[in-house]
């Protein structure tokens, strides 16, 4: 059976050196684009807070709540839009998650209160919570499996170039115009992607300037995903099985940390190395852009250990043992003296998560076939989410009690070789699921 199959997937993996078009990472740069305005708009609050308390009065604690309503609704609604997409399919359903996301973010200029604000941003989470699913399903749908990882590295490295936009664009607009435009003129983004992807999104089958040697090789190894019209693994189902508990404990561990090194590493240079709001800039711009590279580096990683001879499975999982590792030596963060040398590592833990997470999403469809992709994406991320919450909720008392960051980057640092070891024991290999008939 082994060589038989091995005989099929010759016959359909032709060498195609020399044949191949580009439409496929046209569609990478559209999930690219999202990605990056999607970011764009989680960082305004936290740039524009201190304008916030003196324009609708509000108080720290109301922003403490608005954080956390917004990860509310994004672990809420991330399980929905994974079914939703699934259903809809990724040119739809990536639309409607847009537009309530575009005007949720344009709604933030009309507020006048904390209760309006944060009523906008809840909204805004729910609209949020389908970039993920859709992104990863669209990679599925127009990766061979062997691109899919460096794919979704590249698409998932806009949350590092939305993170260091955000700074460089929010307060130049807020101080030329006003907060209020800040939140327009990213809601606007959002509005005029939605007009680019349903104008352009096709599925590969259906893209009609789509070659035919670069269709036949995104179709080359798509044979171990299932047939594109099988049996839909019904959402309940999915907990049933040992992969789907295995993404989505990985994303519970490890999602928390990036929300730890986006809305709180200007509080720990702040208290830590007392840099104020005009030093502020240049160390986030560096560990942002630095993570960029660990994103799209992460996601090429498992191609020269397939060079040397592994499988994709032992690639992928080896490349996520590398990023791993690399996170460890931030567990000194909290004793530093320097500011950069906290300044290097935490720029390597935060490029080592990019790395893992581009690696990870792609798990989903290693295990599982296109039809479940969003919806497992869709579970795990819900439990990042809520891991999130609890991370941000402990982080404010740790800090309080303990005042410093010590524990945090302990826990940092043990969270990512946690997660591997849950992953290969509940899911060894990255074993597919065995779809029913």
């Amino acid at each position: 059976m082994r060589d038989a199959g091995k005989a099929v997937e010759q016959i359909r993996a032709p060498d195609f050196s020399g044949k191949l078009g580009r439409a496929r990472w046209t569609i990478c740069a559209m999930l690219f684009a999202a990605t990056t305005i999607n970011y764009v708009d989680r960082q305004v609050i936290s740039i524009l807070e201190p304008t916030l308390q003196h324009a609708i009065g509000l108080t720290v604690v109301e922003y403490g709540y608005i954080i956390g309503g917004f990860q509310a609704a994004y672990a809420i609604g991330v399980v929905f839009a994974g079914a939703i997409i699934d259903r809809l399919g990724t040119r739809l359903g990536y639309c409607l998650f847009m537009g309530i996301w575009a005007l949720s973010a344009m709604g933030h200029s009309l507020a006048s209160s904390a209760l309006e604000f944060g009523m906008a941003r809840f909204s805004l989470g729910l609209g949020e919570s389908g970039n993920f699913p859709a992104a990863i399903k669209s990679v599925a749908e127009w990766f061979p499996q062997k691109e899919r990882s460096l794919a979704t590295g590249i698409f998932n490295s806009g949350a590092a170039v939305g993170a260091v936009l955000a700074p460089v664009m929010v307060p130049w607009v807020a101080l030329h115009y006003s907060w209020r435009a800040a939140f327009l003129i990213t809601g606007t983004f959002s509005a005029l992607w939605i007009v680019w992807w349903f104008r352009h999104y096709r599925r590969p089958g259906e893209y009609s300037r789509l070659s035919a040697g670069e269709l036949s090789y995104i179709q080359s190894s798509q044979m171990d995903l299932g047939p594109e019209t099988g049996v839909k693994i019904p959402w309940s189902r999915l907990l049933e099985y040992r992969q789907t508990w295995a993404f989505t404990l990985g994303k519970f561990l490890t999602d928390p940390i990036w929300w730890f090194f986006l809305f709180w590493l200007p509080s720990y240079f702040s208290r830590h190395f007392h840099l104020d709001l005009a030093h502020l800039g240049l160390p986030l711009i560096i560990i942002y852009t630095t993570s960029t590279i660990g994103s799209i580096g992460g996601g090429w990683l498992p191609a020269p250990f397939r060079k040397m001879g592994m499988s994709a499975p032992k690639a992928r999982l080896t490349a996520m043992l590398v990023c791993a590792c690399a996170v460890v030596p931030i567990f000194t963060a909290g004793f530093l003296q320097s500011e950069w040398i906290a300044i290097g590592l935490i720029s390597l833990a935060t490029a080592a998560h990019q790395g893992w997470s581009a690696n990870l999403f792609t798990t989903s469809s290693d295990m599982f076939p296109k039809s479940d992709v969003a919806s497992v994406v869709g579970i795990g991320t819900c439990a990042g989410s809520i891991g999130g919450i609890l991370l941000s909720v402990g982080t404010g008392w740790i800090i309080r009690i303990t005042h410093t960051y010590v524990i945090l980057f302990v826990l940092a640092s043990s969270a990512y070789l946690l997660a591997l070891l849950i992953i290969t024991l509940l899911a060894p290999g990255l074993k597919k699921v065995e779809v029913p008939a």
